[in-house]
């Protein structure tokens, strides 16, 4: 079965990459590698099945074309950075919710019926109700990168009732291990690495976190495509256990041996437009026979350990 890709160069993109080739798939792999690496691609290039495309999906004019004879698209390609949003205001925009309308309207052309996406926790704003399920009602929007996935998993419903078309999408919490590139575990790691004295940490060290290892991630995403049928399928995928930033400090700190002092910038968030708060209901994907593997705590270390391993992912 050909599949496409988007984002086939970034952190879970990769992973699944690799792993639809494990299942015997047909992959084209589509990435600008304006953030994804193509060192994270090095086993799949020795694959047959593989073919990778260099395109940014805003300028690519041979979206269709590329797309002919595919079954499904994956969907994963994406502004990550939720922190600077605010320092340009039109890349969530760009990258998260035209890109996904100029996938959509390829598929249509190209007569593919089938897209998984990969959306975020983030688009239940500050929810009241924790855990949060599938059906709780989106709430005024704090950050650009939210509000951007809010409105493309619109348009992909939009084009599911439109076009019928059937789609899953995932609202992800953070995910951790190997290709994991940025985010707190990376950003702690790197400061320590400068300084193993001194820590700075954004916020008050209160936030509290779930997370999701990549290969948890991976496995209920394939469950739910084989289990779920439904034109329009939208599963929360996370953990039933969350921690706060401070715990992840300490079982990094702990791991490396180092006691460093630690320097909060104050307030219960890092930034603006950050949740202090995440955590998600995952009866549903669960229902489905699907649990992790991974606690928190083991995704965390994994994390810690395969940085550890790969210096190239910090040059410059």
């Amino acid at each position: 079965m050909k599949t496409i890709v988007t984002g086939c160069a970034g952190f879970i993109g990769s992973n699944l990459v690799d792993h639809l080739l494990t299942k015997g798939h047909e992959v084209v792999g589509i990435d600008n590698l304006s953030t994804g690496k193509k060192g994270f691609l090095e086993e799949a290039l020795s694959n047959e099945k593989f073919k990778f495309i260099e395109e940014d999906i805003l300028s690519c004019n041979n979206l269709s074309e590329i797309f002919n004879g595919a079954e499904i698209v994956y969907h994963f390609s994406a502004n990550a950075d939720v922190r600077f949003g605010l320092e340009n205001t039109q890349r969530d925009l760009d990258q998260n919710t035209v890109a996904t309308y100029r996938i959509l309207e390829a598929m249509k052309k190209s007569e593919i019926k089938k897209i998984v996406f990969s959306s975020t926790g983030s688009v239940y704003g500050e929810s009241k109700l924790i855990p949060t399920p599938e059906d709780y009602s989106f709430p005024i929007q704090t950050s650009l990168y939210a509000a951007s996935k809010v409105a493309a998993e619109s348009l992909i419903t939009s084009f599911c009732y439109g076009f019928n078309m059937q789609c899953w999408i995932f609202r992800f919490v953070s995910i951790l291990g190997p290709r994991y590139s940025h985010g707190h575990v990376y950003d702690f790691y790197k400061k320590l690495m400068i300084n193993q004295n001194k820590l700075e940490v954004l916020g008050n060290g209160k936030q509290k976190k779930s997370y999701l290892h990549i290969y948890d991630c991976i496995s209920a995403i394939e469950v739910a495509i084989k289990e779920a049928s439904g034109s329009i399928n939208i599963f929360n995928l996370g953990t039933e256990e969350y921690c706060e930033v401070n715990d992840s400090i300490a079982w990094i700190t702990n791991e490396l041996g180092y006691k460093p002092q630690l320097e909060y910038s104050g307030g219960d968030r890092g930034w603006i437009g950050d949740n202090p708060f995440i955590f998600l209901d995952v009866k549903k994907i669960k229902k489905l026979g699907w649990s992790p593997k991974y606690s928190i705590k083991e995704g965390v270390l994994s994390t810690l350990r395969y940085l550890q391993s790969n210096d190239w992912l910090f040059e410059k």
